[in-house]
């Protein structure tokens, strides 16, 4: 959805919820005995619209948001082992944490690493020789 047609869904579905929310407290409590005063009617639709206000914004951002590359596209980075892989264990890469198995020989941890493969969500990874730390692709 574009940003301009979130716009207009946001302000129709939202009208539309007031109004609803206007109808049972006019005519369906009252049938039902129950009778909120009319500044009570407009307490509750304007937390309504702040409520509204607050989820656009959210809204908003995630569309915005640029998407997430697949797991494929980190083949090449690099990273840091948080835990020693002989031959699993644990890396930080890009500021996540993932799951990785080493090609190569057992790294300690703190070993800058390099994404070889993708295998489901674990990350094959080797050791980076002569430890010169490559910095990643993604924050190029």
């Amino acid at each position: 959805m574009t940003q301009k047609g979130y716009i207009v869904y946001s302000i129709v579905t939202g009208l539309l919820e007031e109004a609803a929310l206007a109808a049972v407290v006019l005519w369906l409590l009252p049938l039902l005995g129950v009778n909120i005063p009319i500044w009570g009617l407009i307490l509750l639709m304007a937390a309504y619209g702040v409520k509204e206000g607050i989820t656009y914004r959210i809204g908003i951002r995630a569309l915005q948001r640029k998407p997430v590359a697949s797991p494929e596209a980190m083949v090449g980075c690099c990273g840091k082992a948080t835990t020693p892989l002989a031959p699993d264990g644990y890396v930080q890469v890009q500021g996540e944490l993932w799951r990785a198995l080493s090609t190569g020989p057992n790294v300690d941890e703190g070993d800058e690493i390099v994404i070889v493969e993708v295998k489901r969500l674990t990350l094959i990874v080797a050791p980076v020789p002569n430890n010169n730390y490559i910095e990643d692709v993604g924050s190029q």
